[in-house]
């Protein structure tokens, strides 16, 4: 089933505890603060299920009609297939949307691939299938809260003030499921989605059992509330003067539950902490999620490009040799991020994960992973030199042209050869919207982290790394020349 817009929007009036400070939001589809972002993943949906994009955004399986990202690939066209899906959904929120529908799904079917690491006892691998088919056939948008937050990582400390570790875990089972209590980072666009999928995707301490919980709750579970960060939406003062402030802001929420009631059909790893994390990375999942990644920061990239170059003409500036050099080192990072996406379609893993199916070059995917989220504030700032103080000489807003007298000082004085008035405060409001806002700051701190810190990614790298090929080179290497030969020529000389 492809769920249309409406649909959508008529699912998150489900009386959800989404809190804005001390603030409950009574409805997220009307509420200033998401109801923009909720038009727009309305229209996503209704993008994939327009009879123009059937073929790109769906595909047929168990004789039904899904969205494109459920798709296990068993072949380099499948996985074409769910790139070329990707690269529609974050083009048409120019990439600014990081955990749209299409991410967690893609982790829950790079899972379902290889259900077998889900291994008895601890792991449910039936449970997952079943939710997988659920999540595909009802078109479900599904988030994830898969970290502990920051201060439950010194535990010693709530040891010392004799109170809980603020982390989530089970806090008792009976035979009809679990009971979950205390907190998980970081929901993001929890405040739109259907679903939570919790787990843990930073390694656990063996002895972590009761936080080694992997489970799958709807968002107006009884007992679950959604802290969300301060939206920025309500700030904006219209969709001319921030243009993806009004239109992208996804929302970020701290998970908090207050034992939370879980059937054991929706639970699939339970008491086993290396097994709860291991199976994000024994499976596709971890890589065809964060291939998503890479897909969306590529269409961010784009963007960036496209600014770079109209900012430049808009000015003048483009037909100086060294901003011209810019928008040449710019172009090279697009094309960097759209070569590494591509090689990892490529370069696929034929022969991994079994069961027929295939999976993106892993160890290519971690390699863009790290080139993402260590350059971005790079390729802002050179958006920002491009802008130098334009982005300060536009008015406050559009407001101006309200006042006959002033709207035509302004038509008058701001205008260039390039650009009219309005126009040229247009591109700019977009640009600064890009760079200086607070959405803009959000962004710049989202790219960094989005997949964990840096020495995380890194590790992933190492893991994936194929080091006794690489040993086995400079072995060769060295096998052609022995030290005789050195001490033979010596000796003759």
């Amino acid at each position: 089933m492809l769920r249309t817009g409406k649909e959508h929007l008529q699912s998150l009036r489900d009386g959800r505890a989404v809190y804005i400070g001390g603030e409950r939001v009574a409805d997220v589809t009307r509420h200033p603060a998401f109801r923009n972002a909720a038009e727009t993943v309305a229209a996503l949906y209704d993008m994939k299920a327009d009879p123009a994009n059937r073929e790109a955004m769906s595909y047929e399986e168990d004789g039904g009609r899904h969205s494109i990202y459920f798709l296990r690939a068993r072949s380099r066209e499948d996985l074409q297939r769910r790139m070329v899906g990707h690269r529609r959904i974050a083009d048409f929120t120019h990439g600014m949307f990081g955990r749209s529908p299409d991410h967690v799904a893609s982790f829950i079917t790079g899972m379902a691939m290889k259900p077998d690491a889900l291994k008895a006892p601890c792991a449910h691998a039936d449970n997952l299938l079943a939710y997988y088919r659920t999540a595909r056939d009802n078109d479900l948008y599904v988030v994830y809260a898969v970290v502990p937050p920051q201060a439950a990582r010194n535990p010693e400390f709530y040891q010392r003030q004799n109170i809980p570790v603020p982390t989530l875990r089970v806090v008792r089972e009976d035979d009809a499921g679990v009971v979950i209590a205390g907190m998980k980072m970081l929901a993001t666009g929890a405040a739109f989605a259907n679903d939570i999928w919790i787990g843990n995707v930073i390694p656990l301490a063996p002895d972590q059992k009761n936080e080694a919980i992997t489970c799958a709750i709807p968002c107006n579970a009884p007992g679950l509330q959604l802290w969300s960060r301060q939206p920025f939406a309500p700030g904006a003062m219209s969709e001319f003067d921030s243009p993806l402030t009004w239109r992208y802001d996804e929302s970020d929420c701290m998970l908090i539950c207050h034992d939370v009631k879980v059937p054991w059909e929706r639970v699939f790893v339970h008491g086993d902490a290396l097994l709860s994390r291991d199976i994000y990375v024994k499976t596709p999942s971890h890589c065809f999620g964060n291939h998503q990644s890479n897909v969306r920061y590529w269409s961010k990239m784009r963007l960036l490009v496209g600014l770079c170059s109209k900012i430049a003409q808009a000015t003048g500036a483009d037909q100086v040799p060294a901003v011209r050099e810019a928008l040449g080192r710019v172009s090279s990072y697009e094309a960097q991020i759209a070569g590494m996406v591509n090689g990892q379609i490529n370069a696929y893993e034929a022969d991994w994960p079994g069961n027929g199916y295939v999976c993106f070059n892993r160890r290519m995917m971690y390699g863009a992973l790290e080139w993402c989220t260590q350059n971005y504030s790079k390729f802002v700032d050179e958006l920002r030199e491009l802008c130098g103080g334009g982005v300060f000489q536009m008015p406050a807003n559009i407001s101006v042209l309200r006042d006959p007298d002033l709207a035509r000082d302004f038509q008058t004085f701001w205008q260039t050869p390039q650009n009219d008035a309005v126009t040229r405060m247009k591109l700019f409001k977009l640009a600064w919207d890009m760079v200086g806002s607070e959405f803009a700051g959000r962004h710049l701190q989202y790219e960094k982290f989005y997949a964990g810190a840096s020495f995380i990614v890194r590790n992933h790298a190492f893991r994936e790394t194929d080091w006794a090929a690489f040993n086995a080179i400079v072995d060769g290497l060295m096998a052609g020349y022995d030290h005789g030969g050195a001490l033979g020529k010596l000796a003759a000389e």
